[in-house]
């Protein structure tokens, strides 16, 4: 795929993937909508790229909150004319105990990473039919193939995702609307807090950096790749969980007691 002159909404555009994201898609010439929460940090990122030549609007919306969907897209639709591309990338984070999640955060997580993304992609379709051409990019997690303690909810969250994509490209089969899912591990943003990067430290996970997932996201949606996952050993272990989790069980005992010690109470967010 070119992205020269496509209208593309990425949503989390604010984010540590996102602004990378924003920038790389801008420098290749995209159109970009760029939706999130924080309206000043949204028109600072559509200044410094249409300072850079490019082309950029601002979508303020709050994805945590219910029936936001369509308005999103009608504004896109009124601000860019039209949707080529539809990168969800929004989402929040708890790295917590489920004993101590509170139903408010359970219910966040779910409503910004699952709800919210199904309800876009939904919006967004009619007019990807009536072109017979679009494409959607889900950013979703290793954790949506390899369930990890004290991301109980996240998990679930971008297991769904994974589900959801793999049965929309399929549902799609006969069209020319492309899905592509791309399933980065821990990446250094600010989902991430102090007790979470001393516990992957501790554990030995790996940490990668945004521009790094930024930079896959974009080859895979210009390429129209189906399905991403990004670094080892991680990738494989998402892999053999499929096949044989009892062998991942056992092999993430050691890291999960480790891991417990970190475990917080409080949510951290991106969208």
């Amino acid at each position: 795929m070119q992205l020269k002159n496509k209208h593309i909404l990425l949503t989390g555009a604010t984010g540590g993937i996102g602004k990378h994201l924003a920038l790389m898609l801008a420098r290749k010439g995209a159109n970009l909508a760029l939706a999130g929460r924080d309206a000043n940090k949204l028109q600072a990122l559509a200044d410094e790229i249409i300072s850079k030549g490019g082309n950029a609007v601002v979508v303020v919306a709050d994805f945590s909150q219910p029936n936001i969907a369509q308005q999103v897209i009608a504004e896109t639709n009124k601000k860019l004319g039209s949707i080529d591309v539809l990168i969800n990338n929004a989402g929040i984070l708890d790295f917590i105990r489920l004993e101590d999640q509170t139903p408010q955060q359970i219910e966040q997580t779910i409503q910004t990473n699952v709800t919210a993304l199904i309800q876009l992609t939904q919006a967004a379709l009619p007019q990807f039919k009536a072109a017979n051409q679009g494409h959607y990019v889900m950013v979703g997690s290793i954790l949506g193939s390899l369930g990890f303690p004290y991301y109980a909810t996240y998990c679930a969250s971008k297991f769904a995702v994974h589900g959801f994509s793999q049965a929309l490209r399929r549902e799609l089969i006969d069209t020319r609307i492309g899905v592509t899912y791309v399933a980065p591990r821990t990446v250094n943003t600010p989902m991430n807090d102090a007790n979470t990067l001393a516990m992957l430290a501790k554990t030995g996970g790996n940490l990668d950096e945004p521009d790094k997932v930024a930079a896959i996201v974009v080859s895979a949606l210009e390429a129209e790749k189906q399905e991403v996952f990004i670094g080892q050993p991680e990738s494989f272990f998402a892999w053999l969980n499929g096949v044989a989790p009892k062998l991942v069980n056992f092999g993430l005992k050691k890291q999960a007691n480790l891991a417990r010690e970190f475990a917080v109470r409080k949510s951290k967010s991106i969208s």
